[in-house]
């Protein structure tokens, strides 16, 4: 994982990360509040040795060197704290005394330093003299030769004994700051533990993984797409709208020698904004100057005819059933180049009618009167109903939320389009989070439309090049050529 990553996913979880420490800090400061204030007496002794003439007293300093070393256990030994509970009462145990105990030598010195802790300050100052008192006694009386010679080492205080007026423990700040560094960590690896561990689309990159096939749009996620799902009005001019303007144009270029007319726009499961981004990117077709069918063929949560406020009584359904012409359900959109087909009143055997013949001579038809047919299908994870439509279309367009479709669920919709020879065109990242658009004047240009010859894709950008011949329309009627189904 290089920098780059470290520093997205530390953005991506920052939040973990900011709860982490915030309960580091509380659990410190609750355990710093808690905690009893311990005090700190110490005191310094210097051993020395009678000795006469360099050598003897080098030979006497090298002596007292490893005797310093021994007189460290010698300090929390069991015979020094017995001595100072026996003359020194203070409802301590030996074993008690010894644990306040802490002793080290002075590197390269003869200076032996011993430093007591206790809950009480006056305490801890009693013991530490009645240490130092019994400490020389015991040094002595075991220094002394049996003949009853003057000891050769002898140890005196030279620095204390005394106490500290304010407690060394707990010290508030150095629990904040070692409480913040904890918790710091600790988000750090839930953070990549929660990455790791979390299986939702979470970039492009990803998603073009799973499904084996090419990126053809990343539509940014726009909070008022809820209450205007579509790209009309002042919604024309969004960085969403031109995010389906440029799926529109990768998608008419993704094999210009075999170029998908009857296009089915699935997705794994249900809510990931396939509906929506059909009917967009119909309409962004049509105002390029395509002639477009859009079929709501969604028969068991149909939303199409909602979502461009037509009526959706009769159509797809009462049409494959016979029961109407499709010229008599099909309904224009607008003012633009754009026959809508409704879902029509629901089946009680979608699968079976969407696999009939009729389904593949409709299409036949639709292929024969539009540009370009674009069909809503049922989400791939839960019914059949989907790759039963894909399977008759020339290619299909897999679409997927950001943030909330599991990537084991995209492999699974795209092997089922796989197991049945679907063409898989491309994948969409809907509602993704990207960098915000600058905001280079979206109203200052207008969509120029010129008709296309045949199936010769013209975008957008190209028409516009077109200048004022381009805005006198197409040269044909296309009204009539809409209309032009079978009745």
């Amino acid at each position: 994982m290089d920098v780059r990553s470290s520093l997205r996913l530390i953005r991506r979880n920052w939040w973990v990360v900011v709860i982490t420490v915030m309960v580091a800090l509380g659990a410190s400061a609750l355990v710093t509040v808690r905690s009893v204030p311990r005090y700190e007496a110490s005191v310094t002794f210097f051993v020395t040795t009678s000795s006469k003439g360099v050598g003897e007293a080098y030979q006497g300093n090298f002596l007292m060197q490893q005797r310093v070393k021994s007189y460290v256990d010698l300090l929390r030994s069991d015979r020094l704290a017995q001595t100072v509970v026996a003359k020194t009462p203070l409802g301590l145990t030996a074993d008690q005394v010894q644990s306040r105990i802490v002793a080290a030598s002075v590197p390269d010195t003869v200076l032996l330093r011993a430093t007591l802790t206790d809950t009480e300050a006056a305490r801890a100052l009693k013991l530490t003299e009645a240490i130092a008192a019994e400490f020389v006694s015991l040094v002595k009386q075991i220094e002394t030769p049996p003949d009853g010679g003057g000891a050769t080492i002898k140890v005196e205080v030279i620095s204390g004994p005394r106490v500290g007026s304010t407690p060394v423990s707990p010290n508030p700040v150095r629990n904040l700051v070692l409480g913040a560094l904890a918790g710091l960590l600790a988000g750090l690896a839930l953070a990549v533990l929660r990455t790791r561990l979390d299986t939702r689309l979470r970039d492009s990159l990803t998603l073009q993984r799973v499904t084996g096939s090419p990126l053809l749009g990343e539509i940014p996620f726009d909070g008022s797409a809820r209450s205007a799902p579509l790209i009309v009005g002042d919604a024309a001019n969004s960085p969403r709208a031109e995010a389906v303007r440029k799926l529109r144009t990768n998608l008419r270029f993704v094999d210009v020698h075999e170029p998908a007319r009857v296009i089915a726009v699935t997705s794994a499961l249900q809510g990931e904004g396939k509906t929506t981004l059909s009917c967009n990117l119909a309409i962004a077709l049509a105002e390029a100057g395509w002639r477009v069918a859009l079929v709501d063929a969604d028969l068991r949560r149909p939303k199409v005819a909602d979502y461009l406020g037509l009526e959706a009584g009769v159509g797809l359904t009462d049409v494959l059933l016979g029961d109407v012409q499709v010229g008599d359900v099909v309904q224009r959109w607008g003012d633009k180049s754009l026959l809508v087909l409704p879902s029509g009143s629901t089946p009680p055997n979608p699968s079976e009618l969407l696999g009939s013949k009729a389904m593949a001579d409709l299409l036949v038809v639709l292929r024969q009167s539009a540009d370009i047919v674009i069909i809503d299908t049922a989400p791939l994870r839960t019914v059949t109903d989907g790759v039963v439509v894909a399977v008759q279309a020339d290619g299909a367009l897999l679409v997927s939320q950001h943030g909330r479709t599991d990537r084991t669920h995209v492999a699974a919709a795209a092997q089922s389009l796989q197991s049945v020879s679907v063409r898989l065109l491309g994948c969409v990242l809907n509602m993704a989070k990207m960098a915000k658009v600058d905001a280079y004047g979206y109203e200052s240009y207008k969509v120029l439309v010129a008709p296309p010859a045949a199936t010769v894709p013209v975008d957008r950008a190209r028409a516009a090049a077109g200048g004022a011949h381009a805005r006198g329309g197409p040269a044909h009627d296309e009204t009539q050529q809409l209309t032009r189904l079978p009745r």
